[in-house]
This record gives structure tokens, sequence and C-alpha cells, in this order.
């Protein structure tokens, strides 16, 4: 049966691969249902009848992997996560809290008058991971455990880097660069599709997106984001002048599915969080 989509700015795309220009990524789509629902098997899924009533006939059987009378077996709990790691191990959860109030502490009101994504006080923070231990340090028993932080500045545009010494509680080290644009965290892609939704922008995506599903599209909730890439101008990517400052601006593309559903095309649309606007490219 022919699958019929409609067209807007963020057109609707079913049954083909997404090829995302200057990356390595790309991604098969396909509507749900579209595929086994009129193939003649006899079952919804398009499995045949036979197997399905050779999974009945198990139990759980065939449909859970199991052979028919075996039990399932048994799932450990994971180990308790103590507060403090040791040597190479992940950072804990008390470790990753620990290190933003080192980090907060540390830059005392230059932290307060920052802004994050959505525009309220305070950095964005980006991401937290086990720095790399030192040449001299290598294989020492009892080396310290640091922890690199990264957070950005929308209010200058600057993006801050922490190293942070966890056994005694200092940072060691702060570096503060400008036009630098580390990958999109999950709350800044969130705030995109948030800006991207409510723009005039954004009116294909509201109107494929109530195509696919017969309602409005209120929430990036409602979407699956599935990637979101930095755009950025230069020399090799010179864009339109609306979006010449991306690069100095923190910029993002974002690929998006209704949850459950099709893909929305919305590469043609940029968002500049820094100036939290949403323009067509």
């Amino acid at each position: 049966m022919p699958i019929t989509v409609r067209r807007h700015l963020g057109k609707l795309v079913a049954g083909a691969a997404i090829a995302i220009t200057g990356t390595a990524v790309a991604v098969g789509v396909t509507l749900p249902g579209a595929a086994g629902a009129a193939n003649g098997s006899g079952t919804a899924d398009g499995a045949p009848a036979g197997a399905a009533r050779a999974a009945d006939q198990g139990g759980r059987g065939a449909q859970d992997g199991l052979r028919p009378g075996s039990r399932p077996g048994t799932v450990e709990a994971a180990p308790v996560e103590g507060p403090k790691g040791t040597g190479r191990d992940p950072l804990t959860g008390a470790e990753l809290a620990r290190v933003r109030q080192i980090a907060l502490a540390a830059t005392a009101g230059k932290a307060r008058q920052a802004q994050d994504a959505s525009g309220a006080a305070g950095p964005q923070w980006l991401a937290t991971d086990l720095a790399e231990t030192r040449p001299d340090e290598v294989g020492r028993a009892g080396a310290p455990r640091r922890a690199q932080l990264s957070s950005y500045d929308y209010k200058t545009d600057a993006l801050t880097t922490y190293v942070v010494n966890l056994d005694t509680g200092k940072v060691e080290s702060t570096d503060v660069q400008h036009g630098v644009q580390p990958p999109i965290a999950g709350t800044e892609a969130a705030e995109a599709a948030k800006l991207m939704i409510a723009a005039p922008a954004g009116e294909g995506l509201r109107k494929d997106y109530q195509d696919a599903t017969g309602k409005k599209l209120t929430q990036p909730g409602q979407l699956a984001l599935k990637n979101a890439l930095i755009y950025r101008v230069n020399g090799e990517n010179p864009g339109p002048s609306a979006v010449k400052e991306c690069g100095t601006h923190r910029c993002v593309r974002l690929f998006l599915k209704v949850k459950n559903g099709p893909w929305i095309d919305v590469r043609s649309l940029v968002v500049d969080l820094s100036a939290r606007t949403v323009h067509k490219i």
C-alpha cells in the first residue's frame, strides 16, 4: 500500500535514508507498521503463522529466546556505588556533583553572572570526565584523581574548562576560550528544539507533525531527537548572512523524528542558541 507524504518546510521522510552532509552519519528511515502489515503472512508482525503457534506452545518459548520448558535467568543487581572511585574508575555520581560545586566556588561571582542555554543565570554545564593522568604520575600508587569539567557562558560565548583535583578539592587550572564549540549537550539540544517549535521558521515542522499525528506540536518531549550537530560559518562553509555569527555563537542543526513515527527533515533550519533565533538556510 503506498504511503502518501505531505511536504512542508520540515519534510516528512519515509522509507529513505537521510545523508548528513559533512559527516559520516547516514540514518535509515521507515514508517512504523509500513512493513509486514499486509504481507499475507497471517500474523500482525509478519511472522509465519506456524512460528506464532510454536511460540504459543512453548509458553514464553521461542518468542523470548528460550527453549520450551526452560526458565529465565536471573539478573544480578548492580553493585552499590561508593562516594568516591579509585584509580582510573569512572567518576561516581557524588564526584560529578562535587566537581561542579568546586568549580562554582572557584569562580564565585563570575559563575552567577553567566547564562545557560535557556537564558537562566549560571553556566551551561557540558561534559565532565576523568582527566588524563600526568606523565610523572603514571603507575604511581596513590596518584590523585582529577576531573575535567567544561561549561559554556551564553552571555559571553566563552567555553571554560576546569581541571579539578578531587583529592585536594581545588581547581588546578582554568582555561577560557572563545570561538570553540564542543559537542552539544542534551539540555542544549532540548532548548534548540523548543526554540524551533516556537519560531516562525518552524511552521513546516509543526505542520508535518500534525500531518503525521493529528495533534499539535507544542513541546520538545513530543519529538525524538536523534542527533544534534554544531553548525559554524567559515571559509569552507560561508553560509547566508543571517547565520554569519555561527561559530562565534553556539549554533546547532537538529535531526528529529516523531516519537514512534516518521522522520521530519529540518536540516534546512539552524538554531542560534546564543541569539535564541531560528534561521532557514
